[in-house]
């Protein structure tokens, strides 16, 4: 996990870094931001929904929301 931790660090920092320059580097630190928090959004969605029996994702019940899957 203190790999992750260093992750989050270097991204905090290069949008610091960036934050504005006309250079695009804010553009880019942001991508890469975002791309980070997709990976663990990804993550987290594959500990916590079940796949149906094909592999795709499970049928919602009754009272969940789609955002929280």
């Amino acid at each position: 996990m203190s790999s992750d931790t260093e992750r989050h660090r270097d991204l905090l920092n290069a949008l610091r870094s960036a934050q504005g320059k006309n250079d695009g580097s804010f553009e880019q630190a942001v991508t890469q931001a975002l791309e980070h928090v997709f990976e663990h959004l990804n993550r987290l969605n594959s500990h916590l929904s079940p796949r149906s029996p094909d592999g795709g994702d499970r049928q919602l019940e009754a009272d969940e929301s789609p955002t929280l899957r």
